[in-house]
């Protein structure tokens, strides 16, 4: 009976890590399929110069009808930002967004959420403490396709929602983005803050690859 228990309990502690690292990896990929569905459709995804203007990418797969979606709980993505000479993508790190809504569609089971940030400052704002698009960063529903795309658009934050493969700009005012540290802790196997991975010399793991070649694939170099 001892021995049984002492297995169970072995189990479980091990079992904990490998479940949270399994979490965000799918968490990941799914992020990399996301905007790879998206962007495949030229006239229908975001505009490539809009997107070659963005200083980091926000990534929320699968946003749950009953949760953020219709004004509560809080939904997981990652973010990836330009390296230092706007050649490539940093490797991922992984956020948090609450409050708000998106606006879910009747009858879909969830939703995609695509946020570009447009400058380094909201980018720093972000990575010192949660903050609030529409509060502590201006935020507007991002152009889609190949119509004519205004480049001087001035809000901070531009962000989309793929619904039911419908995809289009969506109004984010009220919502709020955080680090979410145990997430990087499990994709990382160490204690890393945002800043560390976005603008640091960390390599991307394994599972981080697939959206660092996604954003590389649509926009390489930015503007």
């Amino acid at each position: 009976m001892k021995i049984v228990v002492l297995t169970a309990l072995l189990f479980s502690l091990s079992s904990g890590p490998l479940l949270a690292d399994k979490e965000t990896d799918d968490r990941l990929a799914e992020a990399a399929k996301a905007f790879n569905e998206i962007m495949a459709v030229p006239d229908k995804g975001i505009p490539t110069p809009i997107l070659n203007k963005a200083e980091c990418v926000v990534i929320v797969p699968g946003m749950k009808k009953g949760g953020f979606i219709v004004g509560g709980s809080f939904g997981r993505g990652a973010v990836a930002c330009r390296n230092k000479d706007r050649a490539g993508w940093s490797a991922p790190a992984m956020i948090e967004l609450g409050g708000g809504s998106v606006g879910l569609e009747i009858g879909a089971a969830s939703t995609d959420v695509v946020m570009l940030i447009m400058d380094r400052a909201t980018v720093d704002s972000l990575l010192k403490s949660k903050f609030t698009l529409g509060s502590d960063a201006s935020v507007a529903a991002g152009p889609v396709g190949k119509a004519d795309t205004d480049l001087s658009i001035t809000a901070k934050v531009l962000s989309y929602s793929r619904t039911k493969g419908a995809f289009a700009g969506v109004a984010l005012s009220g919502t709020s983005i955080g680090q979410d540290e145990g997430a990087n802790k499990a994709v990382y196997g160490k204690e890393l803050d945002s800043k560390q991975i976005l603008f640091g010399t960390i390599t991307p793991p394994p599972a981080a690859k697939p959206l660092e070649q996604a954003l590389t694939k649509y926009s390489p170099k930015g503007t």
